[in-house]
């Protein structure tokens, strides 16, 4: 019989994956993500401060259906990183550190930045 030496450090073929490491993955790629929503929105401040024509053409592109998916995953992405960070806070101080507690905390994290997306779209975007 052979033995397998073992691996050096933890990896993928160790860890399950849960969905706290998910949730771990996709709070770093929503800070990746707000720095290029933060662009658009100083791009729109750009071309307003720049005048009416510039804005026009900036608020077109935003209004286009592929601007609408961009600024809504934007918004997405700035709610959902957001509750993250309280999440982190929480955790800062020894609450919901227990292995139930802790995927309830991510499962409520990605069903409220959701809802919450939902709620400010429908408020301030489709309704008006």
């Amino acid at each position: 019989m052979t033995v397998r030496p073992r691996p050096l450090s933890p990896h993928l073929q160790i860890y399950r994956f849960t969905i706290t490491m998910a949730m771990s993955i996709v709070h770093r790629a929503t800070g990746i993500a707000n720095y290029a929503g933060t662009a658009l929105l100083v791009l729109w401040l750009l071309a307003a401060a720049w005048g009416p024509e510039p804005l026009e053409a900036v608020n077109g592109l935003y209004g286009s259906w592929i601007g609408q998916i961009i600024l809504f995953g934007y918004t997405w992405s700035l709610v959902h990183h957001m509750l993250g960070g309280i999440r982190h806070y929480v955790w800062d101080f020894i609450l919901g550190m227990e292995a139930g507690q802790r995927e309830m905390l991510a499962w409520a994290n990605l069903v409220a930045s959701t809802l919450i997306t939902l709620l400010i779209w429908t408020i301030f975007v489709w309704v008006a």
